[in-house]
């Protein structure tokens, strides 16, 4: 994603962008303002009444219960507008503001913007899982998902990587397919032990990657490795139209956060979940045998 920059002269790159999307934003309010409903109209207002920041923060519940609408209305608003979401429309607004220059102002932002109370930071964090979910559903890609699940059914072992806090996504896709009985490692190092674990990629492997959108040094390697085998890669991104999604055999969408409210694996998990499933049911003998073996493993260590 694009970083904040600010060029020699003091111009503040990232404002400019984040000033394009919100005209942007404003300028499809403009085109479909005399076919929406009044209520449409006040949600629009709200979301032409806030900075990029601002809204970037919040909440398809907070516009609802301001405008006195509903999520629903909201939601739907912003699809006549031509987003897939509101997800979609933070995450345009969140990219050019995410840059390392920022990271004190956007951690202050986002601490602030649940207040101190319990269940304000309840529904909150919620309501951005909620959000992320339902960007998910309305971009699955049945073609995407059925070519990735092929993939892991032909392979001999599927060998699974994450990027940053990815990994826990990685690691438990691994976790899920050894206990059904399938061949699976999961590549915990990064940097220069990262070779290691690239060297031990075989024909054979198929290689999963939980990976962010811009292309990375380690991702870039890792799927030069898979090409250099000859083995097929799977990569879980925010962008599927992105240089780094070019690079694999299929890439599957995987919505991230804008804000930081909720974990960055969240998708992934899910998705991990979901492709680990697919692969279970293609196999229910070996996977029920393979549950059977765990569970006497587990009383034999006394965990009944």
């Amino acid at each position: 994603m694009a970083g904040h920059r600010v060029t020699p002269a003091g111009h503040d790159t990232a404002a400019d962008s984040s000033a394009e999307v919100i005209s942007e934003l404003r300028r499809r309010i403009r085109e479909h303002w005399e076919g929406f409903s009044p209520a449409a109209r006040s949600v629009c207002r709200a979301l032409s009444e806030r900075s990029a920041e601002q809204l970037v923060f919040v909440s398809a519940a907070e516009l609802g219960a301001e405008t006195k609408t509903s999520n629903a209305t909201v939601v739907r608003t912003v699809q006549a507008l031509g987003y897939s979401g509101l997800a979609e429309l933070k995450a345009k607004l969140a990219a050019p503001i995410a840059g390392s220059s920022r990271l004190e102002q956007r951690t202050r932002r986002r601490v602030e913007s649940t207040g101190g109370d319990l269940e304000e930071v309840w529904g909150t964090v919620l309501a951005e899982s909620e959000e992320r979910l339902d960007h998910l559903r309305r971009t699955f890609a049945p073609e995407r998902y059925e070519h990735a699940v092929r993939l892991l059914l032909e392979a001999d072992r599927t060998v699974t990587y994450g990027f940053g806090a990815l990994t826990m996504a990685a690691e438990h896709l691994c976790q899920k397919l050894a206990r059904m009985g399938v061949g699976s490692r999961y590549i915990r190092s990064g940097g220069f032990g990262l070779a290691d674990d690239l060297l031990g990629i075989e024909s054979g492997d198929v290689v999963v990657a939980f990976a962010p959108s811009r292309l990375t040094t380690d991702v870039e390697v890792l799927l030069d490795r898979t090409r250099a085998v000859g083995v097929a890669s799977i990569l879980l991104t925010e962008d599927v139209g992105s240089q780094v999604a070019e690079e694999a055999t299929v890439a599957l969408h995987a919505p991230t956060t804008p804000t930081g409210l909720t974990s960055e694996p969240l998708i992934g998990m899910v998705i991990a979940d979901v492709l680990a499933q697919c692969v279970a049911v293609a196999d229910v003998e070996r996977t029920v045998g393979s549950s059977h073996r765990l569970t006497t493993l587990r009383e034999q260590l006394g965990y009944a």
